[in-house]
């Protein structure tokens, strides 16, 4: 899940960029930038293979394992946007060293925790200070550099790093899991973004929009409290069913708050979701398109990391060295994506990868208990990740596509809100489905059980995903 935040967009007395050629100070520039952007990336996927160390250490449940991941996803999806207009107004430095001061304290927090909860809580604001960091990243970094090649190879550098941040994330989690603990997962954090928050103080310039807007406080807590809500309701029927008081008063509560959200955009003058953007059938389909697929390829890191390790009984670092290839199908899939676009129609690309993605779903849900590496892990991994990959980049193209060229950055913010909110919801969805399967049952037959039909449902996820592309989505990028 990488954040694209949103493109500067100021009225400043000229950029930086523009007043003053490269100096030395740039790439330092460019380094803090990009060492923000790898944190934030990174955490989404280096908890992963740490999950069952962390239950087994905190006592936390099989439902409270995925909160874990949707803590941190659902604070951050909420608030990004925010975060992205927090820095337009105050100062792309300032926002860039509270969200990473936030996020490091948060770090700290987690992995000193003692009882669940805490560790959830740290998670959480995790979330937050990552929604304030990242959309700073990219602006400092263009303001930086001047246009022409060098800001492109700088551009380019970021998303590199963030790829690649998601991509080592299994790695590194497992490393630090095995030589040390799950607790350095969070740790490892610290002195990192301590070293980032000394040099950004000493070389990144303050940077602001003359424009004053209000920022959009109220709309970004309902947006995100609403999804939890939902997400927590979901994850209830568990226990205690569909028409239990537990489950229908918080996926109630979401709904209400959700509504609200949309009445509060509706009517605030600099809303934090223009609605009007989704009159526009690209913008519309394209960000239902991201958000199904989000939905199923969230979940994908969960079920893997706990299988292989639960059932196959690898150890944390052979979960992340097992994962790697998976890993780098997604950055295969995301750097094939623009050179197929040139010979094929953007939305047929992504209907192609919901196609791949969905056949590795259906290959992944003939697990066994008993499966070897290649059958069960590293070749529907490989088919997922390159799918997910090929569908991610002409859908994010369509959207933007469809938007005035004013609003291409914030239908870019958008479109990786939809993915993150339909992950967080899909996980949760999922995450049910496999325990219901399961049924309590703790034996390796019973959990592969449960694990398949959790892959087997992402499928029909993604089929449905398929059949809203080939309906709602237009077929060219400047329609």
């Amino acid at each position: 899940m990488t954040a694209m935040p949103r493109p500067s967009t100021e009225t400043d007395s000229a950029p930086l960029s523009a007043r003053t050629p490269a100096s030395p100070r740039t790439w330092p520039v460019v380094l803090a930038a990009c060492a923000g952007q790898f944190l934030v990336v990174l955490d989404v996927s280096v908890v992963n293979v740490a999950l069952p160390s962390m239950r087994a250490d905190l006592g936390l449940s099989a439902a409270g394992l995925q909160w874990v991941l949707n803590a941190y996803a659902i604070a951050f999806a909420g608030f990004m946007l925010l975060g992205g207009r927090a820095a337009d107004l105050f100062g792309r430095k300032l926002m860039f060293l509270t969200g990473l001061t936030v996020f490091t304290l948060a770090s700290l927090a987690g992995g000193l925790a003692q009882e669940g909860w805490q560790l959830l809580a740290a998670r959480a604001v995790q979330g937050l200070g990552a929604a304030v960091l990242a959309p700073a990243t990219l602006t400092i970094l263009t303001a930086a550099v001047p246009s022409g090649v060098a800001r492109t190879r700088a551009i380019g550098t970021w998303s590199a790093v963030g790829a690649g941040g998601g991509a080592a994330g299994g790695l590194v989690g497992g490393v630090l899991t095995d030589l040390l603990s799950w607790r350095w997962v969070l740790l490892i954090n610290v002195p990192i973004g301590a070293l980032v928050l000394v040099g950004a103080v000493v070389w990144l310039a303050e940077s602001r929009t003359e424009q004053r807007r209000r920022l959009d406080l109220p709309g970004a807590v309902l947006v995100t409290a609403g999804l939890a809500l939902v997400a927590y309701g979901i994850v209830q029927t568990e226990e205690e069913g569909w028409g239990a008081a537990p489950t229908l008063l918080p996926l109630a509560a979401g709904a209400l708050l959700l509504g609200l959200f949309v009445g509060v955009e509706a009517r605030t003058k600099a809303p934090l979701m223009p609605l009007g953007l989704f009159r526009v059938r690209a913008v519309s389909a394209a960000n239902a398109a991201m958000f199904v697929c989000g939905a199923a390829s969230f979940s994908t890191w969960f079920f893997m990391t706990v299988y292989i390790q639960n059932v196959l009984g690898y150890t944390p670092l052979d979960a992340g060295l097992a994962l790697i290839p998976s890993s780098l199908s997604i950055v295969l899939g995301s750097k094939l994506a623009p050179r197929l676009m040139a010979r094929i129609d953007a939305r047929d690309l992504a209907v192609l990868g919901a196609l791949i993605a969905a056949a590795g779903f259906g290959w992944q849900s003939t697990m066994t208990a008993d499966g070897t590496y290649l059958t069960v892990v590293l070749g529907p991994g490989i088919l997922m990740m390159v799918g997910m990959g090929l569908a991610a980049t002409p859908l994010a193209a369509l959207a933007t596509a469809g938007a005035a060229p004013g609003e291409a950055g914030l239908v870019s913010g958008l479109i990786n809100t939809s993915r993150t909110m339909g992950g967080a919801l899909g996980l949760a969805v999922l995450s049910t489905v496999a325990a219901a399967r399961t049924a309590g049952g703790t034996t390796p037959e019973a959990l592969t059980a449960g694990y398949a039909l959790a892959f087997r449902t992402g499928t029909g996820v993604l089929l449905a995903g398929v059949v809203l592309m080939l309906v709602w989505l237009p077929r060219r990028t400047e329609t």
